[in-house]
């Protein structure tokens, strides 16, 4: 298998997973999730970071917190893992949040990107990237 066939399938399944994502979105964010350990907008309040979570979503548990060094430090200072797989997740200069799953779609706080997240797995393991 040639370089360019896994390139092309890599970026094929980026864009069926960016596609899916845009579509359940607007369900999600219509849909009252509960079990959840923060108030119900997901916010932190005025002037703070994210709220940390740790639930079982659509079967998946899924932890967001607070992260004081490493790569998730560098990033908008928050660590999420899916099924305790890290989802690497970065903060935009505006305060909206983006991850390696949905990139080209932007969320108010990690919970709800990482709930995107899952959805877009449907079902399938997150898979670490190699960050060098």
């Amino acid at each position: 298998m040639s370089s360019n066939v896994s390139r092309r399938v890599v970026l094929r399944g980026t864009a069926a997973a960016t596609a899916g994502v845009a579509l359940l979105a607007t369900g999600a964010r219509a849909a009252d999730h509960t079990g959840h350990t923060m108030d119900h907008t997901g916010h932190g309040g005025h002037g703070t970071g994210p709220m940390a979570f740790d639930e079982v979503y659509k079967g998946r548990r899924i932890v967001g917190k607070p992260a004081t060094s490493g790569h998730e430090a560098h990033h908008g200072g928050f660590a999420v893992t899916i099924d305790g797989q890290e989802l690497h997740v970065m903060q935009n200069a505006d305060g909206t949040w983006i991850s390696v799953i949905n990139h080209y779609q932007v969320f108010d706080q990690p919970l709800a990107l990482t709930r995107a997240g899952v959805d877009a797995l449907r079902g399938a393991t997150l898979v670490p990237i190699a960050m060098n």
